[in-house]
């Protein structure tokens, strides 16, 4: 298994990518801590994936959540190697001046803020194992290559971008990686809202237009991408922005 002896923090893990992240890594033999703000849902998938996996219920926006998440984790198997940051959410796809301030506000804090916050959390405990460890960030097509009415979102996007090349530079002598996963739209529980209009198939072929492999992500392929970064294989790739996007951005 490729994860064998590997323990994993994964957030946003109630449903859709997250929660097919959280399977494969499970497959592959990871422990996990999954945390997610659906507490309901977070806990069922921790039960059905059994004994090795923990369920925290955490906002990713909160400091104190978020260092229950890793406090939990060593707490439960005593180490961590792996930090995969899922959790996000969106502004629905409207013109940018009708984004009211705490959608705003709202979306910076779950995209962006959380990584300042699980980086303060969990670096310290990974420099101070002296192994090194990998960190995967989700980032977005959206922040490599842009559509209107999304557009604060793109920029939070843009941001887990930036921030994930740089934390690779500045962790890269601890052996840290980090790494960021860039899917484009997916069939997930923000579909309407990234849409902007209601999901029929009318409106799907909208966006599947742009996208050359004709089809948007799947939680699958957003999975394997993480899993290849979170496993040793992939030991030398660091900094990298990884688009999982049928083609979106090379067209």
């Amino acid at each position: 298994m490729r994860l064998a002896g590997k323990i994993a923090i994964i957030t946003g893990a109630a449903g859709g990518f997250g929660e097919g992240i959280a399977r494969l890594f499970a497959a592959e033999g990871a422990r996990l801590v999954l945390a997610d703000i659906n507490r309901a849902g977070v806990e069922r998938l921790a039960a059905e994936l059994g004994n090795t996996v923990t369920a925290v219920h955490a906002d990713v926006s909160s400091e104190r959540d978020v260092q229950t998440i890793v406090d939990t984790t060593l707490a439960r198997f005593g180490a961590l190697d792996i930090v995969v940051n899922n959790a996000g959410t969106t502004h629905r796809n409207r013109p940018m001046l009708e984004v009211d301030e705490a959608s705003f506000d709202r979306v910076f804090a779950v995209n962006v803020k959380s990584l300042y916050w699980m980086a303060r959390a969990c670096v310290p405990v990974l420099v101070a194992q002296g192994r090194g460890g990998a960190i995967v960030n989700i980032g977005s097509t959206a922040g490599l290559r842009p559509r209107p009415g999304l557009v604060w979102y793109n920029a939070s996007k843009a941001a887990v971008n930036v921030m994930s090349m740089t934390m690779a530079s500045e962790l890269a002598p601890h052996k840290i990686r980090v790494n960021s996963v860039c899917p484009v739209i997916g069939a997930t529980g923000l579909l309407e809202e990234f849409l902007g209009l209601p999901d029929t198939p009318e409106n799907r072929q909208k966006f599947l237009a742009s996208i050359p492999l004709g089809r948007m992500s799947t939680p699958a392929d957003v999975a394997n991408a993480c899993l290849w970064l979170a496993e040793d294989v992939s030991s030398f790739i660091t900094g990298i922005l990884l688009p999982v996007d049928g083609g979106r951005t090379a067209s």
